[in-house]
């Protein structure tokens, strides 16, 4: 009986032999006992309530946020120096933090100036203070003594604005940096968001700078919605953009907050110009702002983000990667906050 001799098809024969790529491993927060010096988001401004102490986690240890006598929010280390109690247990007292152990009260300084039972308090008793910008609705604390930078500043007053700030509910378990670095990953934004540019080479439009990156673009949004941008990112954890959007001005600012290494939480501000049709306006950008997130978060769960087999497509992101490895990174808290 005759065989039929079965011919490889040309998709076998041409099949390239499988090697293993090469990866750039990135570096994680927290490698080395240091985290990149950003302005990270750690509560919603109605979250920080008069009189009332509020406990976060953050980096690899814990804070505590109050309002001052002022009404302006404070974050400082949450282990009281004495024997460690955690003040987010405590309460607010004339103005002061008290730590419900021992009722040593720590003023908006972060300086112990009285103690429960009467002794005065050891001139060395206080608290690491970070600095602190309350602004879109969120409160932001930056990894440092010093910021680096600013918070983006709008092209329009505070007063012309009608804003709602929301926390993405689900903590997602990568670095901060590693949502940031959608932004100019012009890939992410064609193939996942579905932005069309009108610039055959969105790469020139990308203007750098020592603390991130930004550029302005017109092109189609998802169904083919006309819109005109600037975006940009600050530090290692700050997103930004406005512009037109079908016929109307919005804003997003967002933050890749830290609560740990490997994890981090969103909280975004949407913002239109008030007028007659603001409400409206802003509901729609919600929507956008919570689809977008919605569109990243099963990626962002899994990644295992390095740098591997890039191609032309990449060239903003493969400078990105680079500013990240380069990024300034510190822990002034360390001794303070676990």
């Amino acid at each position: 009986m005759e065989q039929t001799v079965r011919m490889p098809t040309n998709a076998t024969r041409s099949r390239p032999t499988p090697a293993r790529p090469h990866f750039l491993p990135m570096p994680a927060e927290g490698d080395g006992g240091v985290f990149t010096q950003s302005w990270f988001p750690v509560a919603l401004s109605t979250e920080v309530v008069a009189d009332q102490v509020l406990g976060c986690d953050f980096l690899d240890g814990k804070i505590v946020l109050f309002r001052a006598p002022d009404g302006s929010a404070r974050a400082m280390s949450a282990y009281c120096p004495h024997v460690g109690a955690d003040l987010s247990v405590g309460r607010v007292v004339d103005g002061r933090v008290q730590c419900a152990f021992h009722h040593w009260e720590y003023d908006a300084d972060g300086v112990c100036v009285k103690t429960g039972i009467g002794d005065p308090p050891p001139k060395s008793a206080c608290l690491f203070v970070f600095p602190v910008q309350e602004r879109f609705g969120i409160v932001w604390v930056f990894n440092g003594e010093e910021p680096l930078f600013d918070l983006p500043q709008l092209p329009y007053a505070d007063d012309a604005l009608l804003m709602s700030a929301y926390r993405f509910g689900q903590t997602l378990n990568c670095d901060p940096w590693v949502f940031a670095a959608n932004t100019p990953d012009m890939q992410h934004l064609k193939v996942v968001h579905k932005i069309k540019f009108e610039a055959d080479e969105p790469h020139e439009l990308v203007q750098w700078h020592d603390f991130g990156l930004e550029f302005s673009y017109r092109g189609l949004h998802q169904g083919d919605v006309p819109i005109a941008n600037t975006a940009g990112i600050l530090g290692t954890s700050v997103f930004y953009r406005w512009g037109m959007y079908d016929g109307f001005w919005r804003c997003n600012v967002t933050g890749y907050g830290l609560p740990r290494p490997g994890q981090h939480n969103v909280f975004s501000c949407s913002i239109v110009l008030a007028g007659p049709d603001a409400q409206e306006q802003l509901e729609s950008v919600l929507a956008v702002s919570r689809r977008t997130v919605g569109e990243d978060k099963d990626i962002l769960n899994t990644i295992h983000y390095r740098q591997g087999l890039l191609t032309r497509a990449d060239k903003s992101l493969a400078r990105f990667l680079t500013y990240i490895r380069k990024y300034p990174r510190a822990h002034p808290s360390a001794g303070f906050i676990n």
